[in-house]
């Protein structure tokens, strides 16, 4: 244990947290908050996910390569020219890992001194027992636990992919070598961005999906990222099924049927993103009656509890939303309502999300094919990025917007943004879903000129409006 645990309390406590990272340490916090005395159960890392392996590493990597790409990028301007490389990749890393040192420390680990009430154990792992939580010999006693403890990256069926060089995503950003050559397998929200990245490094980067990048954004935005990334001379192949690799003196080869053709494609290595595990494993949930779904997360309801009604959930371990801020929100409630008596329920309804990749790509509410699915009378507003007057100042137009209103109401249903500064652009849009605004007062609404946001103004008016035909903050 730690210099920063607190005393076992005699092993009673009203709340066990089993998981230290975001969802747990929300929890924890929320719990003590509340006056509960609460044992927070951590085994690894602390922190977690997002600060260890997970948002940080990858956004500061991701930020570097951006450099790169701004420099090589800057002759869009005529009369200025520029380049960037990458110079010392193991420097790079090293900057990466100082960066998750002292977040971990600082947002985590220095911040338990500060809870009296949370006393913390590193002796993990744990099993859920009857009235509480065995790690090692000792029992911790509590009449309520929130379990949290995140997920892992999953390999898939593929023949002999246990014998061949295969990297995730934590190792991927652990590289001492940069490598010459990447296939990546699977074009979701890690895949895109982390191909992308190491590709602006310099590797030469191939992509393998079942369906089309971002298969849960719009086909419009998906399309559009794929034509950027071939821009940038990444080799892309959607719609393709990949059955057996091998590896060999050459590298690894994957091989794959595109188009009804068989084709082999060799690399240095293969990235695998094709989704995350729940870590349910050996915490004996079978033995106190939590129920998983078919992927082995737990089943929680909008309370976020489980089908033990002494036992919560929250975070990647869940059926819920695998984002950090919605991993932390989760616990919060479960907290609220396991040790305070609250009556909170999770609502996603103006979840936000975002890919970081560039442009990026954000969205929330419902796409068009989930706004019909729902029985709406569906409308939609698309807005290509050369109609944005601060695209054009910058002189970078790849993007689009895109707006889903219900017909009959007017009512905004959800939109999807793909831009340079479309994670910060997003949030104005989930406040105008959060507050029911139609179509017509968001392209009402006064928004400042030459900003990437000022764009959602424009997707409202084109619903009835040439865009076109409009001046310059034209309203």
């Amino acid at each position: 244990m730690n210099d920063y645990c607190a005393s076992d309390n005699g092993g009673r406590y009203d709340l066990a947290v089993v998981g230290a990272g975001s969802a747990g340490f929300s929890a924890a916090i929320t719990a003590a908050g509340s006056g509960a005395k609460v044992a927070l159960i951590g085994h690894g890392a602390i922190g977690g996910t997002c600060v260890n392996v997970g948002c940080v590493p990858s956004k500061a990597m991701i930020r570097a390569a951006e450099a790169i790409h701004g420099a090589k990028s800057a002759s869009r301007f005529p009369g200025i020219a520029g380049d960037a490389r990458v110079e010392n990749w193991a420097q790079l890393v090293t900057s990466k890992d100082d960066l998750v040192d002292g977040l971990r420390q600082k947002k985590y680990a220095d911040l338990l001194p500060e809870y009296e009430n949370i006393d913390y154990f590193d002796e993990g792992p744990a099993r859920i027992v009857e009235g509480g939580v065995r790690i090692g010999e000792r029992l911790i006693q509590a009449p309520k636990i929130i379990v949290a403890t995140g997920g892992r990256p999953s390999l898939p069926p593929i023949k002999g992919i246990d014998e061949v060089s295969t990297l995730d995503s934590t190792e991927l950003l652990d590289l001492q070598i940069l490598p010459k050559s990447l296939i990546f397998i699977g074009g979701g929200y890690i895949g895109s961005e982390l191909a992308l990245m190491m590709a602006r490094m310099g590797v030469d980067v191939t992509i393998i999906c079942r369906s089309r990048l971002l298969p849960g954004a719009e086909p419009e935005i998906s399309d559009a990222l794929t034509e950027s990334f071939r821009a940038e001379d990444i080799t892309i192949y959607c719609g393709s099924t990949y059955d057996a690799c091998r590896q060999d003196a050459s590298g690894v080869t994957i091989c794959i049927e595109h188009e009804g053709e068989r084709r082999e494609l060799t690399a240095d290595a293969l990235a695998v993103m094709t989704g995350r595990t729940p870590n349910t494993e050996g915490l004996s949930l079978e033995d106190v009656s939590v129920a998983l779904d078919k992927r082995g997360a737990i089943v929680v309801g909008d309370n976020m509890q489980t089908s033990n009604p002494d036992i919560y959930a929250a975070g990647d371990v869940t059926n819920r939303d695998q984002f950090v801020y919605m991993a932390a929100y989760g616990a919060k409630l479960a907290a609220l309502n396991a040790v305070a008596m609250g009556s909170e329920s999770y609502d996603n309804s103006a979840m936000p999300w975002v890919v970081f990749t560039d442009p990026q790509i954000a969205g929330v509410g419902l796409s068009e094919a989930e706004a019909r699915e729902a029985g709406f009378d569906v409308k939609t507003s698309v807005v290509p990025l050369d109609q944005v007057p601060r695209a054009l100042a910058a002189r970078d137009t790849r993007g689009l917007i895109k707006l889903v209103a219900d017909r009959k109401t007017d009512k905004l249903l959800g939109g999807q943004i793909m831009a340079p500064e479309g994670s910060d652009s997003i949030q104005t849009l989930v406040m105008a879903l959060k507050f029911g605004m139609t179509a017509k007062a968001l392209g009402e609404t006064i928004f400042p000129y030459l900003t990437t946001v000022e764009g959602l103004k424009l997707a409202a008016q084109t619903f009835d409006k040439d865009i076109t035909k409009l001046s310059c903050c034209a309203g």
